[in-house]
């Protein structure tokens, strides 16, 4: 069995956690309201994980993530992810949502159609909602039909999923005079 290590790091929007193994990222976890939380999140999905100091691969991570949600552009893409337990038709709907440039975004249907599989933008939320690696997989890219934002399983809910657009300079609506 490899070895997991955990740690929790501080982000503009909370607390994030990361999980890694000695060649990969195994997970990563958006803020749960408080440190102690994201923690226990972490431990549930990782009961085996020790908390410790971050290995150069998971400071590259955390360093990446922090900068993502500071509002700049880091290439989150280098970042190797342990895909083994994620499902074929999710790694791939994973692999494409690593595509999308912050600021950008696309629609679970656009991302269906864009797969060979266009009847399958309910199976691309369903992916998407059980996300292991947010927000290295930029799952909150991904919109519902005509812009708006559909689900988000990540603690706040759509109103975490618009801030982390918002950090990135993406508006669902236009902002007005003093949010911007």
């Amino acid at each position: 069995m490899v070895a997991v290590g955990f740690a929790v790091f501080e982000t503009a929007i909370g607390h994030c956690g990361i999980a890694w193994s000695e060649d990969a990222v195994v997970g990563s976890q958006l803020p749960e309201g408080d440190p102690e939380r994201t923690r226990a999140r972490l431990r549930a999905a990782f009961p085996d994980a020790v908390e410790r100091e971050p290995s150069a691969l998971a400071r590259r991570a955390i360093e990446g993530v922090t900068a993502l949600l500071r509002g700049e552009d880091p290439d989150l893409s280098a970042v190797a992810l342990d895909l083994s337990r994620v499902p074929p038709f999710h790694r791939r709907v994973y692999e494409l949502a690593r595509t999308i440039p912050p600021g950008s975004t696309m629609t679970y249907g656009e991302v269906a159609t864009r797969l060979g599989d266009p009847g399958s933008a309910r199976a691309v939320g369903q992916a998407l909602g059980s996300n292991p690696f947010a927000p290295i997989v930029p799952c909150h890219r991904i919109l519902a039909a005509g812009g708006k934002p559909g689900g988000f399983s990540a603690r706040g809910g759509t109103a975490t999923k618009r801030r982390m657009l918002e950090i990135e300079g993406c508006y669902l609506e236009p902002p007005a005079l003093f949010d911007v």
